[in-house]
């Protein structure tokens, strides 16, 4: 009976335990920001980075101080970059298509990498160059020392033929110091635009080091909206969303 009476009162402690868990997550959530338009909207499809000030950056796609028919899909506004305290403080750095028709780049769907020298870098998806019909997007920089939300555009994407187009993923910076990343669209060959992979320097020069489709056949894979990783003995890996020997899409490697 006393062991019984034992069992009883463990299942009963058990049993608490697991009512009582919903409720505890629960209470573990925090809402921190609830963007506003003002201070941007549609937060990247990146996650945040935390610098070493102990802050968090990231980029929205949309909102902002500027408005533009380029960036109308994610409108009002064409995208900021913006930081939070752990807290819960948001500040926009900055807002996209500051200058004349969106010289500076709109759209920053990718999100920010810190970068070896202390900066952030991105891309943004439209803006700039008027070869494609919304801009060619953008590779950027923003500065926290010095003068901090200071943004420079180190290159701006011409499109086909010559080189890709609206890159929608954020940078990795490499073991060599060169920032690579992807563009959706562009790119050369006998079936252009179809995305490219690229190396940029820290001072802006670009290389295209891959344009998808470039022989006709497809079976490599079709517009690489995700960014890259690179593992420790830098070959680059990355995912195309279509094409493919099924046409579903295809994971692949680069030796830059």
């Amino acid at each position: 009976m006393t062991r019984l009476r034992t069992y009883c009162i463990v299942f009963l402690f058990c049993a608490a335990a697991v009512i009582t868990s919903p409720a505890q997550n629960k209470l573990a959530f925090t809402t921190l920001v609830s963007f506003n338009g003002t201070d941007g909207s549609a937060p990247a499809y990146m996650s945040l980075v935390q610098h070493s000030d102990g802050n968090f950056y990231g980029t929205t796609a949309g909102g902002g101080a500027n408005s533009n028919d380029i960036c109308d899909l994610y409108s009002p506004g064409c995208g900021t970059i913006f930081k939070v305290t752990p807290a819960g403080a948001l500040t926009a750095l900055y807002s996209f298509c500051s200058l004349p028709s969106c010289a500076d780049g709109a759209v920053p769907l990718g999100g920010l990498v810190l970068g070896s020298d202390g900066n952030f870098w991105g891309t943004t998806a439209m803006g700039a160059n008027p070869n494609c019909t919304r801009g060619c997007g953008t590779v950027f920089k923003i500065t926290l020392s010095h003068t901090p939300g200071a943004m420079t555009t180190l290159h701006s994407f011409h499109g086909y033929p010559t080189e890709g187009s609206n890159p929608a993923a954020g940078l990795v910076q490499a073991t060599d110091g060169n920032f690579y990343g992807t563009t959706a669209y562009g790119g050369g060959g006998a079936n252009a635009d179809y995305g490219t992979v690229f190396k940029i320097t820290p001072a802006g020069s670009l290389t295209t080091l891959h344009s998808f489709c470039i022989t006709g056949v497809c079976n490599e894979g079709i517009g690489p909206f995700g960014g890259l990783l690179q593992i420790s003995f830098g070959l680059l890996y990355g995912t195309t969303e279509r094409g493919g020997t099924y046409q579903g899409g295809t994971i692949y490697s680069l030796l830059p």
